[in-house]
């Protein structure tokens, strides 16, 4: 088998005449437009028309990326898990595409001896995986989202798993499950990074915010150590949720908790966690390919600069326009219209976890108001300013007033987790402490 890399987790697997595309995510600005690829990307959609199936691992923008799907041939069926949820499903159908859903670890014939099997990470956690847009919708009572999953590719012969954003401790029955059943594995692909919005939207020391950007840094460094560890895979290559913010967000880019590739990847080969001896890891460029028979890859890699990325991003990414600023402010009245059927819904679910809480949520509406939410059932209300300084439990909320408009209006416009995964939001936590139950409840705060 050959892999050909992308980007991010977009890979293209080969075997004999047969192509699988996973997660196609090559289109600049998902996520109302921050998200864009450095180095910048030359692929188009069209360029993969040719592939026989699209494995898409889950439903974050830079695996299911409507923005590339609209763009490539609808005959070519698209592979997923059997979600509990159809949302997944329902939306790629709206694209035009036919769905092949799989159950949890059922190893499924393709074509021309390839096989593909697709398994659940289970008991999802945003308190560990830090992905908390995406998730929230699907859960009950915080149980079992599998809202992430892996899959494994062979033709009988040679293995591939990948892991993409699998969080190591919640997906690892699965993986053992893999280890179970598979008697080796020739290239495993890893995450190693986080989409988390923290540290870099929140109002912190500056001190504070590097710390806390190197402890992920250092936390995702180690998850796919652990899978190395696991897997014993005689290669393995880091990959998926790389993205550089674009536009006016292209200032947060220096704070997040997300190693470069190549740092990573010199980690790696270094560190003395992983026998060096007997797992080997390898880096691409875009385009570049790993033939798994040899061992080898079509060219070496070329590493980047700090400098030539600096550079992108205030020449190009900074200037670039997101999506709700092609369209006018709303006023504060179109927005207040919209908050009491929003506070109900948020009060419904709230009552639907028997959880409640002093803490008060501060919506920015103006430089000089903001809209007061309560988290115990006693109302919503307009306080100036200068009034939210008398408060000693809340967390405040600073967005584009088009983009609050657009998540009040519902998930068809807008959703409170994707834009807090792309970065949207800025936040002010007093006591600076992550309440997940509230921010489930928000999840639901539209009208």
């Amino acid at each position: 088998m050959k892999m050909t890399f992308l980007q991010s987790s977009s890979v293209v697997l080969e075997h004999k005449e047969t192509k699988i595309l996973t997660d196609p995510w090559l289109v600049d600005g998902e996520l109302y437009g921050s998200w864009a690829h450095y180095p910048p990307s030359e692929l188009k959609p069209e360029d993969f028309n040719d592939v026989d199936y699209i494995y898409l691992s889950h439903i974050h923008q830079d695996h299911f990326s409507q923005k590339t799907l609209r763009h490539m041939n609808k005959d070519i069926p698209i592979i997923i898990h059997s979600f509990a949820s159809k949302r997944l499903k329902l939306n790629i159908e709206k694209l035009g595409f036919s769905v092949i859903e799989l159950d949890h670890n059922t190893r499924t014939h393709l074509k021309d001896d390839l096989y593909i099997n697709i398994l659940a990470a289970d008991s999802c956690n945003p308190e560990l995986c830090r992905k908390y847009f995406g998730c929230a919708p699907m859960e009950t009572t915080f149980g079992s989202t599998s809202i992430d999953t892996m899959s494994v590719i062979d033709n009988g012969d040679q293995v591939i798993v990948n892991t993409n954003d699998c969080p190591f401790e919640l997906s690892l029955d699965s993986a053992k499950t893999i280890m179970e059943e598979y008697d080796h594995i020739d290239l495993a692909l890893i995450g190693y990074t986080s989409s988390s919005a923290y540290p870099q939207c929140f109002d912190m020391p500056l001190d504070e915010k590097l710390i806390a950007k190197q402890k992920l840094e250092d936390e995702f460094l180690l998850k796919a150590v652990n899978f190395v560890n696991l897997f014993k895979p005689k290669y393995y290559m880091p990959f998926a949720g790389r993205y550089t913010l674009a536009g006016k967000l292209s200032k947060l880019n220096d704070y997040r908790g997300v190693t470069e590739l190549q740092d990573a990847y010199d980690y790696y080969i270094s560190t003395d966690k992983i026998d060096q001896d007997k797992h080997k890891c390898i880096i691409l460029n875009s385009q570049s390919s790993f033939d798994i028979n040899t061992g080898k890859q079509s060219q070496d890699y070329k590493r980047i600069t700090e400098q030539e990325k600096n550079d992108y991003i205030k020449n190009t990414l900074s200037k670039v326009k997101l999506d709700y600023e092609y369209i006018q402010d709303p006023s504060d009245d179109e927005i207040l219209s919209l908050i009491p059927k929003s506070y109900d819904r948020f009060v419904y679910q709230c009552n639907q976890l028997n959880w409640s809480s002093d803490t008060i949520v501060l919506i920015k509406l103006s430089n000089t108001n903001y809209v007061l939410i309560t988290c115990n059932g006693n109302g919503w209300k307009v306080i100036s300013s200068d009034d939210t300084t008398k408060y000693e439990k809340y967390v405040k909320m600073s967005l584009d007033k088009r983009l609050l408009k657009w998540i009040l209006m519902g998930p068809r416009y807008g959703h409170w987790n994707q834009a807090e995964g792309g970065s949207h939001i800025m936040y002010e936590r007093k006591p600076n402490i992550y309440e997940r139950a509230l921010f489930y409840c928000m999840s639901y705060f539209y009208s």
